[in-house]
């Protein structure tokens, strides 16, 4: 029986690496395509083109558009005189307007309105922009009242001025301290690439098999169907462990994303994930009769389950009757293995729940594809 599975393990080692395209898409290609998701899925907004259209043309219209635009979340990128003309033609996203009379109105402590016209395609860019032109105005608002509070105790003879109460806010941001979204988004992307790699690879090789033939030559083989499954399978688990390594790897040094958990947990998480994953790709080429059919229905599994993950948007944000339909998704649980061990530190007792959840789902997936792959072969 050892003799049989080794002969299996080396005969589709053998037909793997046999051509060296193949060992790239398994080795090569997960590496660069981390690198290049982890570029490029970035959550950060800034230098976000602002048009302005100053009506006041005042040195304090002047003053708040430098003092809006410092920071380099808004970029000032025109001056215009038609407000949606620069929105309507997509040289801006966003256009302020600063009505006239503005500088002689704060200077009678009258309330101004400023408005701001922004471009809604893209929901993230817009709250952003929406939320860094109400909190630059609403402080320039206290500051210009200060001010206002200071002359006014001045004329009266108050030294001291009027007191005036004010909450400050001291944040303190855990795990992620400068907010970087390659930390954030780089587990979640690993979790994908490995996906990808496994699952469909997985397929592909069961279905060439099939679809050439040499499957009815194994029939007349003494090795048993779990023996041969085992076979095929073990060394798909060893390049995706490897795999999950070079990720693992590329994902600190590259990007900075901390290992501050414990590894054996995030060794046995990814294990659990590989089960999962083959057992998905075992299960699809039991259906699929050619290696186009495995990879269309690879797909049909893979991007439901990438979008349902969570590594982009949170679960919780997601509209209510949908969150049930996460818990039967074993991405979700490898990605919250992943940045609870990575970002968090935490242990194997923490990650208890999803870990469980990890080897019932592949246990299960396993046993299907086992039995399925069974009847296929007697």
């Amino acid at each position: 029986m050892r003799r049989a599975l080794l002969a299996v393990i080396l005969k589709e080692l053998r037909q793997t690496f046999r051509d060296r395209r193949m060992a790239t898409i398994l080795i090569v290609a997960p590496i660069i395509q981390l690198i290049l998701l982890g570029y490029a899925v970035d959550l950060d907004v800034d230098r976000i083109p602002t048009a302005i259209c100053d009506r006041d043309r005042t040195p304090t219209s002047r003053r708040l558009v430098e003092g809006l635009t410092a920071d380099g979340t808004l970029r000032h990128v025109l001056d215009t005189d038609h407000p949606e003309r620069p929105l309507e033609e997509g040289t801006a996203s966003v256009v302020v307007v600063l009505p006239r009379g503005l500088s002689r109105r704060l200077a009678a402590g009258h309330t101004v309105q400023v408005q701001a016209l922004i471009d809604g395609t893209d929901p993230l860019e817009s709250q952003v922009a929406e939320s860094t032109v109400q909190q630059y105005l609403y402080l320039e608002g206290l500051r210009l009242a200060r001010e206002r509070l200071a002359r006014e105790a001045a004329l009266q003879g108050r030294a001291g001025g009027f007191p005036v109460g004010t909450i400050r806010l001291e944040p303190r941001i855990l795990y992620n301290p400068r907010l970087k979204s390659p930390i954030y988004m780089v587990p979640g992307v690993a979790a994908i690439v490995l996906l990808l790699v496994t699952t469909v690879v997985t397929a592909m090789g069961i279905a060439r098999e099939k679809e050439m033939g040499t499957i009815e030559q194994l029939l007349i083989t003494p090795i048993p169907p779990p023996v041969l499954l085992l076979g095929k399978i073990l060394p798909f688990a060893a390049i995706g462990l490897v795999v999950a390594g070079l990720e693992l790897a590329v994902g600190t040094h590259l990007f900075a994303v901390p290992v501050r958990g414990s590894l054996l947990a995030v060794f046995l998480g990814t294990l659990l994930y590989l089960m999962t994953t083959l057992g998905v790709g075992v299960l699809i080429s039991t259906v699929a009769r050619t290696q186009q059919q495995a990879i269309l229905g690879g797909m049909f599994f893979i991007m439901p389950a990438i979008l349902l993950s969570g590594f982009a948007t949170p679960v919780e944000t997601m509209p209510s009757w949908i969150q049930p339909i996460t818990w039967i998704n074993p991405v979700r649980f490898y990605v919250e293995i992943l940045r609870a061990c990575l970002l968090k530190g935490a242990g194997l007792i923490d990650m208890w729940q999803p870990l469980t959840i990890l080897a019932g789902f592949g246990v299960g997936i396993l046993a299907v594809a086992s039995l399925r792959f069974r009847r296929q072969l007697v």
